[in-house]
C-alpha cells in the first residue's frame, strides 16, 4: 500500500519521530513523508510512533492508499526527497 504521513508534534519530540519515520518511508518535506509499505512495516511505524509522541499535544496523520490507480501527483515549486531536506 503506498501512504503519507503527516504530523505536527511538539518541538522536543520533532528529532524522534523525524528519525522514526525516515527509516519507513520517504521524506519529502518538513513534516511530509510518502512511500510504499507493507501493512507488517506499518504496524511496526504506527507501534514506534505511538510510544513516542503525546497524544494529548501531538497530531500524527497517516492517509493510506490501497490503490494508485486514479490518483496523481503534481508538485508547484521545489520537490525533494532528499533525506537531509532539514
Amino acid at each position: 500500500m503506498f501512504v503519507i504521513l503527516v504530523y505536527d508534534v511538539n518541538v522536543k519530540r520533532t528529532n524522534k519521530i523525524l528519525k522514526i519515520c525516515r527509516k519507513y518511508l520517504i521524506h519529502v518535506q518538513k513534516s511530509v513523508f510518502e512511500g510504499t509499505i507493507t501493512e507488517a512495516k506499518l504496524n511496526k511505524l504506527k507501534s514506534e510512533l505511538g510510544r513516542t509522541c503525546k497524544k494529548e499535544e501531538d497530531s500524527i496523520m497517516i492517509y493510506r492508499f490501497d490503490s494508485l490507480r486514479y490518483s496523481s501527483k503534481e508538485v508547484i515549486g521545489l520537490y525533494t526527497t532528499d533525506d537531509n531536506f532539514l
